[in-house]
């Protein structure tokens, strides 16, 4: 008989042609979006997470999603997110790192027009961080692609707490980016090894 494979909910994952981490190759990947351009398995904004099934998933993954919802539904995001989680479940959660982006802000002097780094799209501006791709929002007329709330190391944690996440790990991410993955339970050996975790 064969062990069913691990579920994956990808909020906000946009489309399938956007890669996700290789920790999660042997997982059956369910992608929840808002747009359905993506072509998404479910179709509904993540604050409504709640309403679908409970406990359906191994695993969250919600990659630079959290930030595009107002700072009172962030509460209301991360719930879903439990809500659907298994009671051994984890949440990956990637959001841009404000205080990596003030540090550079000062450090090096630039305006908010100023190119923080080079990405496959071009240049992106402090601007584009702190508020979303300016110019791609403003050009596709999809405003939820506007980052309406921003995170620190310290009230990234918070939130997750507050919903009720119990360990807590970071983890390095791209630039300026920050990356926590947050356990209902402490995290088995296999979560340990799967996703390279050294606690």
């Amino acid at each position: 008989m064969n062990a069913a494979r691990p579920r994956l909910l990808n909020v906000g994952g946009g489309n399938r042609a956007i890669a996700l981490p290789p920790w999660y190759a042997g997982f059956e990947h369910v992608l929840l979006d808002i747009d359905p351009k993506g072509a998404p398995d479910i179709l509904c904004d993540a604050r409504e997470m709640a309403g679908l099934e409970a406990a359906a998933f191994d695993a969250v993954y919600c990659s630079h999603n959290l930030e595009h919802h107002p700072a009172h539904d962030v509460p209301k995001v991360l719930g879903g997110m439990l809500h659907v989680l298994k009671p051994d479940g984890f949440a990956e959660i990637r959001v841009p790192d404000l205080d990596a982006v003030m540090r550079a802000y000062v450090e090096r002097g630039l305006d908010i027009e100023g190119e923080l780094y080079r990405a496959a799209i071009g240049p992106v501006a402090v601007r584009d961080v702190l508020y979303g791709l300016g110019r791609r929002i403003e050009s596709s007329g999809q405003d939820y692609y506007a980052h309406r709330t921003g995170f620190t190391p310290a009230s990234l944690v918070r939130a997750l707490r507050a919903a009720g996440f119990g360990t807590l790990v970071r983890r390095p991410g791209r630039a300026y980016e920050l990356v926590i993955i947050g356990f209902r339970a402490p995290p088995s050996a296999a979560q340990k090894t799967l996703l390279q975790l050294r606690l």
